[in-house]
């Protein structure tokens, strides 16, 4: 029944033009020939009038109608039952699914969703499954056919908008997220799904809504690898037991390379119970993989990362499946990405990587946030003002401590105004107005180059005079920042100025220790991104520590089901006839 609170709208338009349609055609009629006329000459226009809607179109019409009732106050861009309103409205309700061809190929891409890491339940699979036969079934109703059409343009509208910018919205899982989406042309969209119906081709929008990226197909390969493991039994967990070395013998070395081929290592051709060179030059790719201490020892933290279970591998690949619907869509021209996971930072250049270099993040209690911007300059020779968070945790402890510290960090103490003050004048206890700032040079907290970015988080790229923790193969060692091992190198890559900015022309500018500002010609952007996978030879992937902990709430979104907003209009009971 029509909700008697809402006009409606359409239905008044309709009987307008059939109104103004009689009337014009009697006035048609009265000046045929041989018809008497009392004004003269007349011009009779013909005037097109819209046919009634089918008895489905009616019925789609209705619901949808009820819909915009139910969701009034809910905002168009971010509700995806609006998505499928302008479907029908543009079309004037027709129904779009009336042909068996084209439910079989939206019915097979939704079951393939699940090599995406997606469920295809979100998209009510089972339940068009259970309804298709509606469109063969002479005895069905037009609210039934209605029914159907609505929820089966729901769930590939929906569908498709998932590969195309993913599931979750990264925003309600990380406030520093301002990553832009994946820009959806609504009008396009919708016109390329209506020519795909009339065309038959309704599977092939799903190949084209993936992210194009090769990256995207190889973790998609390697989720049906992984998945086709696990229904074979997936991976035994290896025995603890002492500290399994190279040449020795033990019983545990023949299921230790059984892992190891399980996960795509070349072994060699090794039998029995010796731990033979092969064995550990793959046990030994297994660590650096791992970011584990490359030693060739089974011992207990390369133990444990090699007994995480193929149901957890599988679940971390979808983290990062649907990471790549976020991002693989911004890895386009010249741009720098941070790697936070992977402790490294790279340079691209027409969408190539063409250098790359480790890098030390932030501590798991002070993370590096994830977020997007532009590098715009450099500083030469910085100086360093301790940030708030930073003087309160770290260093007003040392300073009560130690009274010389300041002087030994060559840090001043400066008041309100930027004025340097005597540390002697300060109370440490509570040093209220007080801003230490650690002067250029070697010794610097930045090193001797900063590589700056606006953002809210006081984070940027640059030198550090610990050089030695490169060497660790994991590297969560600063309090936010990204500290790079040759920033030099880079910076010459942002300024692309092969004259004045060379390798010599930066250390002669760095060697001066003047603190000294060069912009870049134009901004590169930059993305602090967050990935726990590796794409590696021959397609195989490896996995890395999870060192923020980001993976688990992202599964726990992605796992969260979806509920067509429809199908409460597609369950509920045929209304009553209208008197």
């Amino acid at each position: 029944m029509q909700n008697p609170i809402v006009p409606d709208r359409y239905s008044r338009a309709v009987c307008s033009i059939a109104v103004l349609g009689l009337l014009l055609g009697a006035a048609a009629r009265a000046q045929q020939p041989g018809t008497a006329s009392t004004t003269g000459p007349q011009v009779v226009q013909a005037v097109a009038v819209e046919q009634p809607l089918g008895p489905v179109a009616e019925q789609i019409r209705e619901q949808v109608e009820q819909w915009r009732v139910a969701h009034a106050e809910v905002d168009a861009a971010t509700s995806p039952g609006h998505v499928v309103v302008a479907f029908y409205e543009q079309n004037r309700f027709a129904p779009a699914w009336t042909g068996p061809g084209n439910v079989d190929q939206l019915l097979t891409a939704l079951g393939e969703m699940a090599a995406d890491g997606l469920d295809p339940q979100d998209y009510a699979l089972d339940e068009l499954q259970r309804r298709r036969g509606v469109l063969l079934d002479p005895l069905a109703t037009p609210r039934q056919r209605a029914q159907f059409d609505l929820l089966a343009t729901d769930a590939c509208l929906t569908a498709l908008l998932h590969l195309y910018r993913g599931k979750v919205d990264p925003a309600t899982l990380d406030t520093h997220w301002n990553f832009d989406p994946h820009q959806f042309d609504q009008s396009r969209g919708l016109q390329a799904v209506r020519d795909a119906l009339a065309r038959g081709t309704v599977g092939s929008l799903f190949e084209r809504a993936r992210p194009r990226p090769a990256q995207y197909g190889q973790l998609r390969t390697a989720l049906a690898g992984l998945r086709t493991l696990a229904a074979q039994g997936g991976w035994a967990p290896l025995a603890d037991g002492p500290t399994l070395k190279p040449g020795s013998r033990d019983p545990r070395v023949a299921a230790l390379r059984r892992r190891l081929q399980q996960g795509g290592y070349p072994v060699g051709d090794g039998v029995g119970d010796l731990y033979d060179p092969a064995l550990e030059a793959a046990l030994k790719q297994f660590q650096r993989e791992q970011y584990l201490v490359a030693d060739g020892h089974l011992g207990k933290a390369t133990l444990a990362a090699l007994n995480v279970p193929v149901a957890a591998r599988i679940e971390q690949l979808r983290a990062n499946l649907e990471r790549a619907r976020w991002l693989l869509h911004q890895l386009q021209g010249k741009f720098v990405v941070v790697d936070i996971a992977g402790y490294q930072v790279v340079y691209y250049r027409d969408g190539k990587p063409v250098w790359r270099s480790r890098v030390q993040v932030g501590k798991p209690y002070r993370r590096t946030p994830v977020f997007k911007s532009e590098i715009t300059y450099l500083t030469l020779n910085p100086t360093w003002t301790v940030p708030p968070t930073i003087l309160k945790s770290d260093i007003l402890p040392k300073i009560r401590n130690n009274p010389g510290y300041l002087a030994a960090n060559r840090l001043r103490a400066l008041d309100g105004q930027g004025r340097v003050v005597s540390a002697a004048s300060v109370n440490w206890s509570n040093p209220h107005g007080i801003v230490l700032r650690q002067d250029a040079g070697p010794g610097n907290s930045l090193g001797r180059l900063v590589i700056r970015f606006p953002n809210d988080y006081a984070v940027y790229l640059h030198d550090t005079p610990h050089q030695e923790l490169f060497a660790r193969e994991q590297r969560p060692f600063s309090s936010g920042c990204i500290r790079v091992e040759r920033p030099r190198e880079l910076a010459g890559l942002l300024l692309d100025d092969p004259q004045h900015w060379n390798a010599q022309g930066i250390d002669r500018a760095i060697d001066t220790l003047k603190t000294q500002t060069v912009m870049l010609r134009e901004p590169v952007p930059l993305l602090l991104a967050y990935w726990t996978v590796d794409l590696r030879e021959a397609g195989r992937i490896s996995f890395r520590p999870d060192i923020y902990q980001r993976d688990p709430p992202l599964i726990a979104a992605l796992d969260r089901p979806r509920v067509s907003p429809w199908l409460s209009t597609v369950g509920a009971a045929a209304p009553p006839a209208q008197p």
